[in-house]
Order: structure tokens, then sequence, then C-alpha cells
């Protein structure tokens, strides 16, 4: 395979699969989930989202027109009731699990809503996919900080403890932990000689792409005091994170429900999807290359005050997915970076958001080519 600049070979999701299946994402509404709805419905699947409306103005969602071509619903998943009923009339065959609240520091403002949305929401998720019959793989995208920390220099692998000292992170963790007892307790092969319904649970990096305006998070902070002209404050700048385009995890998803599709029992568990270690830098040096890529942008400087508690160091160790999937990052964070920054420039520029979007999703599916600025 040919490869561009910062591209590595690795297996990446089939068309042919996705094509015509029927699909069910929680959470297409924001972030992550409004890349993941492109992508399948660009392969031909028939995709549902059931999600809250955008949390943020401008979103993904909205500048991507990521409806176009999907069948949106609006609905919370601590609402067990409707989710039951959505999941039941639309009938999917795969569903993916991305709806959550995803902020570290919302979680500290808000624990109880963090709780209800990422544990139970999981929990009444994992009960409508029972209740409406006919799913076939389940895939829960968790995250990286599902890990109990440990400030160690190495990276978490799949069967290291579970914890997390804040409640977004100790919200994963009970989410893993619900995942792993409802595939015991509920899912699994059928009695009847059926495949069953398959059940993983995933776990990402910190992801970085185009159409991230959350509050709290490194890119978006960035974007908003560039377009304002002020400078880029950050809080932990020596605090190193697993960094990734988000394509690549979302790749991760992909490729594992596949598999998942073909051999319910041989990959049913936790998956970690993160970069290459060397990808695996301080918050300062990843916003100095931002910085330089956006021409004109002003310093950084370390925020003052006191923070919240968060993680110094965090890496994950995905050597099982490597091994077992044939996935690879295939982007490095040279090139997540340049792609990041181009879409927020594109989208700056009032270009068509949906189509740029669906250009860097060929450009890192075929291995080819460079980013659109060069």
């Amino acid at each position: 395979m040919e490869v561009g600049p910062g591209t590595v070979a690795g297996v990446v999701a089939n068309p042919a699969f996705w094509r015509g299946k029927r699909v069910l994402l929680t959470g297409h509404t924001g972030f992550k989930g409004s890349w993941l709805a492109l992508w399948l419905a660009h392969m031909g699947a028939r995709v549902a989202g059931y999600a809250l409306a955008p949390a943020t103005r401008p979103s993904l969602f909205e500048v991507a027109a990521v409806a176009d071509g999907m069948v949106s619903g609006i609905g919370d998943v601590r609402d067990l009731e409707r989710l039951s009923e959505f999941v039941g009339t639309r009938a999917p065959e795969v569903v993916f699990h991305l709806a959550a609240q995803p902020l570290v520091r919302r979680g500290y403002r808000e624990p109880v809503e963090t709780y209800a949305t990422n544990v139970m929401g999981t929990v009444h998720l994992l009960e409508a996919v029972r209740r409406a019959g006919g799913v076939r793989v389940v895939v829960n995208v968790t995250s990286d900080k599902c890990y109990e920390n440990r400030e160690w220099h190495w990276g978490y692998r799949e069967a290291d403890a579970l914890g997390g000292r804040d409640p977004y992170s100790n919200s994963k963790g009970c989410s893993e932990l619900v995942t792993a007892a409802y595939r015991a307790a509920f899912f699994g092969p059928d009695p009847a000689g059926g495949p069953g319904v398959a059940v993983a649970s995933a776990r990402a990096g910190n992801v970085i792409g185009g159409g991230d305006w959350s509050e709290d998070r490194l890119v978006p902070d960035i974007v908003r005091s560039v377009q304002a002209g002020r400078p880029v404050w950050i809080r932990h700048p020596h605090a190193v994170r697993p960094w990734q385009h988000v394509a690549d995890p979302l790749n991760g998803y992909l490729v594992l429900a596949e598999r998942m599709w073909a051999d319910p029992a041989g990959f049913a568990e936790a998956w970690n999807f993160g970069p290459s270690p060397d990808d695996a830098w301080p918050v300062a040096r990843v916003t100095e290359a931002l910085l330089a890529r956006w021409e004109g942008a002003p310093a950084w400087q370390p925020e003052p005050g006191d923070h919240p508690h968060e993680a110094a160091t965090l890496i994950l160790d995905a050597a099982k997915a490597r091994a077992r999937l044939g996935w690879h990052p295939r982007w490095d964070i040279a090139r997540a970076i340049a792609e990041t920054v181009d879409w927020y420039r594109d989208q700056i520029a009032g270009a068509d958001m949906r189509k740029a979007t669906l250009a860097q999703i060929e450009r890192f599916t075929n291995g080819t080519g460079e980013p659109a600025h060069g």
C-alpha cells in the first residue's frame, strides 16, 4: 500500500461489510459521534442516531450536515423507555455507544449527572439492546481514563486495574464494569445456536480533529484563542497524554465490530486503541506544534490559579489491537495536528465542511495524499 507523509499502513474499515448494515449510534451529535456517523453513511450503512441536541454552537453535527442521509433521534440515554423504544423501532444489527458526559472538569462540577449519564446510560443502552433483540454487535466506547492511574511511564494494558479518582474517570471505569457484567450475565452465544450478541468495550486516547468545540479541551481552547487574538492559556503544560487523530480510534471501533460479527466469542472483550508511544507528548509540545501550523497564532502561557486534579502521565498500550486485529494508528501526531489545524482553517474560511471532513476520511483510509494545505 502506498502511504502518504505521516501515515502508517494498517487495516482499515471495510466498506463492503458496512454497506446496507443497520447501525445505531448513541451520541451521534457529539464530536466523535458525528465523525463516525459521517464515515458509516459514506460507506453505505443505514445509520440511526440517538443523542441530546448538540452541546456546542457551532458543532460538527451542524456544520458538516451530519443529519443528512441518516435518521437522527433526539433523546437522553438516561430515559430508558424512550431509548428502548428508539432501539426497538430502528432494529439495528450493530450498535456503537458513544453518548456520554465527556469532560473531566465538568465531572467535578456535576458529578451526579456524570454518573447518571456514563454509568446508568450504559445500563440503559445494554438493557435496550436486550429488550429489542436482533442486535449482533455492541461496542461501548469508554476512555483511556478508565484505568486506575498510577502515573506509570509505560502504557496501560486491558488487564490492568480499573479506577479513576475523579467522577468522569471513575464513571468510565464503572461503565467498563457494567459492560463486562452484562456480557457475562445476559449476552454471549445463543442457546438456540445463533450468533448471540457480542459486546466489547473500546478505550481510546486523547483524540484531536476538526469539529470539536467542547469546553476545557486543548484544541478547542486554542482555536477560540486564535480567533479572538488572545493568548493561549494552558492548564497542565507538562501533562503527558496519548494523542491521536479522531479517525484512528474510530477506525479501530469499526474494525473491531467487523471482527466481532465474524467471531463473536473471539473478540467480545476490552480493547485499547492508542497511538504509538512516540506520540505520547506533553501538552506544551502539542500546543507549540498546533500554533506553529497556524500562522500568526499567539504564544501560549501557563494558566494561573489552582485547577482540579488530572493525571500527570497517561499512556495506552495498544499491542493487543495491533496483534489480533491488525490495527495500527495510521496518522502520527504531526499528521494529526496538520489535518486538525487545516480543518479549522477551512471552516473559518467558509468551506463545505461535510465535503472537507469526508475528504479527510478518504485521505486516512486510502493512505495517500498530504494534508489539504501541504
